[in-house]
């Protein structure tokens, strides 16, 4: 008993195995078979990804670029002239322990002159005749973990004993998180609506090619053949114009990206202005571009061929 449950196991599976394969030929077949209208289809595709994926590293590195000044976000508590070593040092040890704060470091009032002269460039230099008697204080300079978090950190830090003024940038700051939240769900917004229309798009191309068919398709409903065995090859078919639609999309854009990172790099001096390096970013892009095109393939052949399965 036991072996004849093994053979009809073993028949079971290399029947599958058979119609798999069969399958998959005839979504190859379908593709040649369908010249024009399957060129169609991997064009419409081609299109749609190449806005979504110039679209999709845009708003990546806006992102990047968004996280990059967030993360120069920092509050500065300068300190009373009063203050005696002990007490900046206690000053030092209740910042560090206030709740979000990621690091704090020390700059004196030496420091705080230097840096203020190099900030001004040429007029900068008038300030060095300060240097013997320093009008500046010494301040503690503070890194939030989360920069949204930093007009909280603030406020508890004005209260300390010691603390002579906060500075932070507050309207500033406000303004540039209310921007960047602005930026990161518009781009989503358009990513989605993106995708939705080549969905679209590629469902009624997809379907102009299955409705040459649908006598075939009838025909094989009469004659008792299931929605699964009739859906597989379309499944498959539309799968592969996904993949070679994401072809020509996915090289355009890893040589666009190539070619102007290399030359952003070189002109931009800002430190915030930062691309996503090349690899592994052209990695992922790729495979998000080719998961999105196969994908909206699938689905567009799915949902074009589901009508014509009901004889």
């Amino acid at each position: 008993m036991a072996s004849l449950q093994e053979m009809n196991s073993e028949v079971s599976t290399a029947m599958k195995i058979r119609t798999l394969i069969r399958h998959i030929n005839e979504g190859f077949k379908n593709i040649s078979r369908n010249g024009w209208m399957s060129f169609a289809s991997i064009g419409a595709v081609t299109v749609t990804l190449i806005l979504v994926g110039a679209f999709l590293a845009l708003i990546l590195n806006l992102n990047q670029i968004a996280h990059n000044i967030e993360s120069d976000v920092e509050v500065k508590a300068f300190i009373e002239r009063t203050a005696d070593e002990n007490d900046v040092r206690n000053l030092g040890t209740e910042i560090e322990s206030i709740a979000g704060v990621k690091s704090v470091s020390f700059a004196s009032n030496d420091e705080e002159l230097e840096s203020l002269i190099e900030s001004m460039g040429e007029e900068g230099e008038a300030w060095r005749l300060f240097k013997q008697d320093n009008p500046l204080t010494h301040a503690f300079i503070i890194k939030p973990e989360v920069p949204k978090d930093t007009t909280s950190i603030a406020e508890q830090v004005t209260h300390l004993d010691h603390v002579r003024e906060v500075t932070y940038g507050k309207d500033t700051i406000d303004r540039l998180f209310t921007f960047n939240d602005y930026a990161r769900n518009i781009g989503l917004v358009l990513i989605i609506g993106l995708v939705l229309t080549a969905i679209f798009l590629i469902s009624n191309t997809i379907k102009l090619t299955i409705m040459a068919r649908s006598e075939e398709i009838g025909i094989m409903k009469l004659v008792g053949a299931t929605n699964g065995f009739i859906r597989w090859p379309f499944f498959i078919e539309g799968m592969l114009l996904g993949a070679l639609g994401s072809v020509v999309p996915i090289l355009l854009i890893l040589v666009g990206y190539n070619y102007l990172d290399g030359n952003i790099r070189e002109k931009v001096s800002f430190s915030f202005v930062e691309f996503l390096p090349f690899y592994p970013f052209a990695i992922q892009l790729s495979l998000i571009i080719l998961l999105i095109g196969v994908f909206i393939g699938m689905w567009g052949s799915v949902m074009s061929v589901r009508k014509f399965l009901r004889v």
